[in-house]
């Protein structure tokens, strides 16, 4: 064989065995990710907050249904949902089954574009080549998002679309803030803007799509820590070098896990960060599109994170 012919057939044979990886092996290797953040006032009890996002359900995916309900096991003391919870008209079953032992535990959440709107059939390529443009396919379908809201709302949960609460966890006076979704430019942040209440323990804020006008507006109020999803960890990354897109104007860096925010922030290191700046943390998500069921060098993932009063200065 001739090395040039060798060359193309290993790169053909490499690039099929990634996609197999891709779409019959990662995307179904579940990881729990784990974070501390010391954002709590000195002496206060440590609060577990488990955050899951973008489950992305169709109707019978026995196995992600299987293990959302086992993370119930983690015990955490609230529960975050940032959204895109289905993919199907017909899916609200299967996510409230999923997220039933959940429910049985405080919690919160906001909707995002695939709770709203069932994805379409679409050139994979369109992600990578315009990952910032928000747009409604024509033929996109109008989900039952209502049963969604009133299945999480009997159960117990917050819904924090465009809404600000307050919890009381672990004894500690904690202020929730919400926006519906930023990506369909559904986030009507100045309706429910305030500066972080004084007597509030912690102000957490919370959207499904990290976009940087939400962000900047929860970091300018005082919010501490900053949870969202949206950009599923990029989905599909090189190894060594990471996420390709984000799919909103959130920058590569902060695609997934806890960095550091504050206004102005977009670009610039964590290492930058002023000493009030915001934790934010991007999970990258459980699930994907039905018209892309691949991951590759980006686990889908749910996070715990433990919040906890800094250590005492020296």
């Amino acid at each position: 064989m001739h090395p040039v012919t060798k060359i193309a057939a290993g790169t053909v044979g490499a690039g099929a065995a990634c996609l197999a990886w891709a779409t019959l092996v990662e995307r179904h290797l579940y990881a729990v990710r784990r974070a501390t953040l010391p954002v709590l006032p000195q002496g206060a009890r440590p609060v577990r907050i488990l955050h899951v996002s973008d489950l992305h359900l169709v109707r019978g995916q026995e196995h992600r249904i299987t293990w959302v309900r086992d993370l119930a096991k983690l015990e955490p003391d609230f529960v975050v949902n940032t959204g895109d919870n289905m993919s199907d008209f017909d899916a609200v079953p299967d996510v409230l089954r999923a997220m039933e032992p959940l429910m049985h535990l405080p919690g919160a959440f906001v909707l995002g574009s695939n709770d709203y709107f069932g994805p379409t059939p679409k050139n994979p390529l369109r992600y990578f080549t315009a990952p910032n443009r928000r747009r409604l396919d024509l033929h996109s379908s109008e989900l039952n998002w209502r049963d969604l809201v009133h299945g999480f709302t009997s159960g117990g949960w917050i819904d924090l679309d465009n809404a600000r609460r307050r919890v009381e966890i672990n004894g500690l006076d904690l202020e929730l803030v919400g926006v519906d979704d930023p990506h369909l430019h559904y986030d009507r942040y100045t309706e429910v803007s305030a500066p972080a209440a004084r007597e509030a323990a912690l102000t957490i804020g919370v959207m499904h799509a990290p976009y940087i006008r939400v962000l900047d507006a929860m970091a300018a109020d005082g919010a501490r820590v900053l949870l969202a999803g949206h950009t599923h960890g990029g989905q599909v990354c090189v190894p060594f070098y990471g996420a390709l897109v984000t799919n909103c104007d959130l920058d590569r860096k902060r695609v997934k896990g806890v960095s550091r925010w504050w206004p102005g922030a977009s670009g610039a290191p964590s290492s930058a960060a002023p000493d009030d700046a915001a934790y934010l943390e991007v999970s990258a998500g459980l699930g994907h599109s039905k018209y892309a069921p691949v991951r590759f060098a980006c686990r889908p993932e749910a996070t715990l994170l433990t919040l906890t009063p800094p250590p005492p200065s020296a």
